[in-house]
């Protein structure tokens, strides 16, 4: 008797534990500011074809349906979703929010750029604006020592009040990236991601033109997550990976009963 339906089952239990990893790191990030959720995304295995669509069935007949067999499933791959996540505030002058498409650029070790929507900022004792990390923004931003309050525009405007002068100082600007292609971000963790063949080339420019995301200062944009929404997707993983597991079961005693009794 063929093993064939066991080892369907088999890729099925792979392809569902594979789906609650994913579900799993999701959950994991609820609270990490600026994360994208991702969909685990499934495709057949090849067919094996025992009668083809149309084949003769007789010299004067053909099969309207043929007989084509599934091999099984796995994971095509992760798509990130890309909606926005909730805005919080948190009163910060140095923590900024992208309120609609874009990333943040940050200068990696290496010289490579990373491309962020988290935008916990701070100022290093050099006073450039740096991530929690001490990874430089690019363009670099750096607030001198005297200044007494900073204030960020919608457009990334930068500009400070000195000790002394009446009127603030403009000090530099936030810029914003686009992606043609933006799910095709290669993610690198520490919620960086960087440009990949399939992301396309960045589109740097002003915060809140050409279809870039405004900045609002003193807010932060939590992860676009829906603990509900992942809870029944476990569930319904959880699930699948039993009746896989009950599959191969069945098989077994099948193949039992064909060695014990044919």
């Amino acid at each position: 008797m063929s093993t064939a339906a066991m080892h369907i089952a088999r890729t099925g239990l792979d392809a569902q534990n594979e789906r609650m990893r994913v579900i799993s790191n999701n959950l994991a990030n609820v609270n990490t500011t600026g994360f994208k959720r991702d969909r685990a995304a499934f495709e057949t295995l090849a067919y094996q074809t025992v009668t083809a669509n149309g084949a003769p069935s007789t010299a004067e007949t053909r099969y309207a349906t043929g007989l084509n067999l599934g091999t099984g499933v796995r994971i095509q791959g992760t798509a990130r979703i890309e909606t926005q996540g909730s805005l919080q505030t948190t009163g910060n002058s140095l923590d900024l929010a992208l309120d609609g498409n874009g990333y943040f650029q940050v200068q990696l070790p290496g010289g490579q750029v990373g491309y962020t929507r988290a935008g916990n900022f701070a100022r290093s004792p050099e006073g450039l604006l740096v991530t929690s990390e001490g990874y430089q923004l690019n363009p670099g931003i750096t607030i001198p020592p005297d200044a007494t309050q900073i204030t960020v525009g919608s457009d990334g405007t930068v500009s400070v009040q000195q000790q002394g002068q009446a009127q603030p100082t403009q000090v530099g600007q936030v810029q914003v990236a686009t992606f043609p292609n933006p799910a095709g971000l290669q993610p690198q963790g520490r919620n960086f991601l960087v440009e990949t063949a399939a992301s396309g080339a960045p589109a740097i420019g002003i915060a809140g033109q050409e279809g870039r995301a405004g900045i609002r200062q003193g807010m932060l944009e939590g992860s676009n997550v829906n603990v509900v929404e992942e809870l029944v997707d476990m569930i319904e993983t959880q699930r699948a990976y039993e009746v896989n597991s009950k599959m191969i079961s069945a098989t077994d005693q099948m193949l039992q009963y064909a060695n014990q009794n044919l």
